[in-house]
């Protein structure tokens, strides 16, 4: 694709692949807006600075830091919070809207996945990225990528078998 020039550009680029970024981002923040924030702010870093849109890793690099910098924002509130008020911090789950108890069950058991085998999971089913492309989007090399989305499979297989 082409470098992300006009107005026009943007907005195609943006609804082609806004939604892969909003669940990735939901992995990390508790609600949809927050998640919508997230997506936004890294893709308009990432138009400013006229990167290709071809360059999906980079733009889910983005999203991913993003995300964490606002996560740590949000800690260093809570425990300011917390302080005051003796509050615990709330849990960061993803969330998923469930239609049967099939759904109900594969999200409970994509929740109870580590988060770094979850995060690769989300990234090549749900956004199509090769283990290439979310090697160069989480910093880690292709093997392990591949090794978690395994370890994710297996896992998933596991816990999802008829008892």
């Amino acid at each position: 694709m082409e470098n992300i020039a006009s107005h026009e550009d943007w907005k195609s680029c943006f609804s082609e692949v806004a939604p892969g970024l909003l669940l990735f981002a939901r992995q990390w923040v508790q609600s949809a807006a927050d998640a919508e924030d997230i997506v936004q702010e890294a893709f308009v870093k990432f138009w400013r600075r006229n990167h290709k849109i071809a360059n999906r890793p980079l733009l889910y690099a983005a999203v991913r830091s993003i995300a964490l910098d606002v996560i740590r924002r949000d800690r260093r509130r809570a425990r300011r919070e917390a302080s005051v008020f003796a509050e615990a911090e709330p849990a960061i789950d993803p969330q998923f809207e469930l239609e049967d108890d099939t759904q109900s069950a594969l999200a409970a058991a994509v929740d109870s996945l580590p988060h770094d085998q979850r995060e690769v999971l989300v990234l090549k089913i749900w956004n199509e990225l090769t283990f290439s492309e979310i090697a160069r989007a989480l910093d880690i090399s292709q093997n392990t990528a591949a090794s978690r989305y395994r370890y994710a499979l297996a896992s998933l297989r596991k816990s999802l078998q008829p008892q």
